[in-house]
């Protein structure tokens, strides 16, 4: 399977309703297998970062077939990949808000939110999910 730009742009609207939800202004990014940007979207008023951290998380979620919450611990002072977040040219985001999309236990692709705490972009990453139930 692979995510298509309509499965990706609702996902991108699922993850901005639980943004919407919470109160919180995000950027919601899909990305594919090989971590190429599928669909984007940033709430109005979002932060500026979150174009670039949006996408990144997707990436990192994708390239390491992990929750980006998940690599916050392990690439944390003395886990076995601390200094992961400084390869890939510094690409890769070790804290929540990246996850990958898994089907059949296959990484198809992932989904990156940024813009609120890690707990909240996390929370609208597994809302976004939730489209391809």
């Amino acid at each position: 399977m692979t995510i298509d730009l309509g499965t990706a742009l609702r996902m991108v609207a699922a993850a901005h309703a639980e943004a919407d939800r919470q109160d919180v202004l995000v950027s919601a990014a899909v990305v594919d297998a090989g971590g190429h940007l599928i669909a984007f979207g940033r709430m109005d008023g979002a932060e500026i970062a979150g174009p670039t951290l949006a996408v990144d998380k997707a990436f990192t979620a994708v390239a390491n077939r992990i929750a980006t919450s998940e690599l916050a611990r392990l690439a944390a002072p003395g886990g076995e990949l601390f200094g992961l977040h400084a390869n890939a040219g510094g690409r890769f985001v070790i804290f929540g808000g990246g996850v990958p999309v898994t089907v059949d236990g296959i990484v198809v692709g992932g989904i990156g939110v940024s813009g609120a705490s890690a707990a909240q972009d996390e929370a609208c990453a597994i809302a976004g999910l939730a489209c391809l139930r």
